[in-house]
């Protein structure tokens, strides 16, 4: 499954801080229907993630019924982002 939105960078300052885009309604609600097939402990999802020309494994989030997918440091460097910016996010989900 190949899936593309735009959504904001933003930071979570918790004990682990961290940056994310969240994932649209529409968009879960099709990773929700693949979940039971690829997900493993607490509903992650691995996936495939791009932004821009940086590609990246990652795993989606569950959280509050949508997905969140984290955006490394070297990935928010390399495309030259900021907290707040829109970026178009590219998933392949993982067989």
């Amino acid at each position: 499954m190949e899936l593309e939105f735009s959504g904001e960078i933003w930071f979570w300052r918790g004990p682990a801080p961290w940056h994310f885009v969240t994932v649209p309604v529409p968009e879960c609600r099709e990773l929700a229907a693949t979940a039971s097939a690829v997900s493993y402990g607490w509903g992650m999802i691995p996936v495939t993630a791009r932004i821009g020309t940086t590609s990246w494994v990652t795993s989606l989030f569950p959280k509050d019924g949508r997905y969140l997918v984290p955006v490394r440091t070297s990935v928010r460097k390399a495309e030259g982002l900021e907290v707040g910016e829109t970026v178009t996010v590219r998933l392949t989900v993982a067989a």
